[in-house]
């Protein structure tokens, strides 16, 4: 007889498997074509924001001592989703270019692939970054195979060297500043952060006494791997599949920072003088605690734990309320929508932005400082 205990971490998993649904979604579209190759995009983004709104929030937290041996469950969905959805991209490709020829035309390809870039990005990006915050080497890799099948695998780097030890501040190019719309965050992110991701693992050799291009530096790693994902496109699809390739990545790495505008839109550190700003702190991120779109990307939305403790599992991540952490009054399916629109995002988040000024920072009067993304402050 299996102990209670483990039949109850194996149903508290379970609603996290349900990204796996998604993969069954994928080839109806594939299979019957027509309307059904949008399906992707309106359940991922549509069906979670209506269950968001049917079940409402999910605030209680697990126990942060929690065993690894008592996570098997949740550490399997995300090293299982690394073949599923390396299976499902190249499979998809192989078919559309081949068998599916027949009956899916270009429009109805071109669509289908969105929906793939839709969920490389929602799932796969999200599950690379729970996996690149691992101790667990097999982990970190698994993590980059991910990233590599949407060509941004350098997104390990700045993350984990960048992001999490300036996030908040004008070193930081992926915290969105106030009133900076997505439209113009979305270019400047993808100039900026290779650039920051490749000066801080150089910089990392060279305080080792080593340089740039020293076999240790993992972007020898990153290239390899986008190199063969490429490869691999091509020699299953030809040109066409290397192009839906490209189209996917392209989607997935679109969704990816959609995501990091809103988790961090107009939420700064304190700058307390030369070069200095105050600790991270959970109100250093905006918090979600919408219960189907959380399981549907594994905690991430309880983001203002994960920049406090980035080394919990996803399912120790711990909901902050209120008084800690401001919070985003949807999901993310539903946040991401609207910061597509410039003047209704800024309508939604600019006021909440103000009134989190003013609880945690009243003594500050001048916020022009640490208003734009040309940032005057001393580094």
């Amino acid at each position: 007889m299996i102990p209670a205990a483990r039949v109850a971490r194996l149903q508290g998993a379970l609603p996290f498997w349900m990204s796996f649904l998604l993969v069954p979604v994928a080839i109806w579209g594939a299979r019957h074509g027509g309307w059904s190759v949008a399906l992707l995009p309106i359940v991922t983004w549509g069906l979670f924001s209506v269950l968001d709104a049917a079940l409402g929030l999910e605030t209680r937290n697990a126990d942060p001592e929690t065993r690894e041996d008592q996570l098997r469950w949740y550490r399997a969905l995300t090293i299982l989703w690394v073949p599923v959805q390396f299976v499902l991209l190249y499979g998809m490709i192989w078919y559309v270019t081949g068998p599916g020829n027949a009956h899916l035309g270009a429009l109805e390809t071109i669509v289908l692939f969105f929906g793939v870039g839709v969920l490389t990005g929602t799932v796969g990006i999200n599950y690379s970054h729970e996996l690149m915050h691992r101790k667990d080497r097999r982990e970190r890799f698994l993590g980059d195979v991910l990233l590599a099948m949407v060509l941004y695998s350098h997104f390990r780097s700045e993350h984990l060297l960048v992001h999490h030890r300036h996030v908040g501040t004008p070193r930081d190019p992926v915290t969105a500043r106030y009133n900076e719309g997505f439209h113009r965050f979305y270019p400047r992110v993808l100039r900026q952060c290779w650039r920051s991701a490749f000066r801080a693992e150089r910089e990392m050799l060279a305080r080792r006494g080593r340089p740039w291009h020293d076999p240790a530096n993992p972007f020898w790693r990153y290239w390899a791997l986008q190199g063969m994902m490429l490869l691999l496109a091509g020699l299953i699809g030809g040109w066409a599949g290397l192009g839906l390739f490209l189209w996917q990545a392209g989607v997935a790495i679109w969704q990816l920072e959609l995501v990091n505008y809103v988790e961090h839109y107009g939420l700064t550190r304190k700058h307390l003088g030369e070069g200095r700003y105050e600790h991270v702190k959970p109100r250093h991120s905006w918090n979600a605690a919408h219960r189907a779109s959380n399981w549907l990307l594994i905690n991430l939305q309880r983001h203002s734990d994960h920049h406090y403790k980035p080394d919990r599992r996803f399912p120790l991540l711990q909901n902050h309320d209120a008084a800690e952490a401001p919070q985003l009054p949807y999901g993310y399916p539903v946040m991401t929508f609207a910061a597509m629109i410039p003047p209704l995002w800024r309508r939604v988040m600019n006021p909440r932005v103000r009134r989190w000024r003013a609880m945690h920072y009243p003594e500050i009067t001048d916020w022009q400082p640490y208003n734009t993304a040309t940032n005057p402050m001393p580094r």
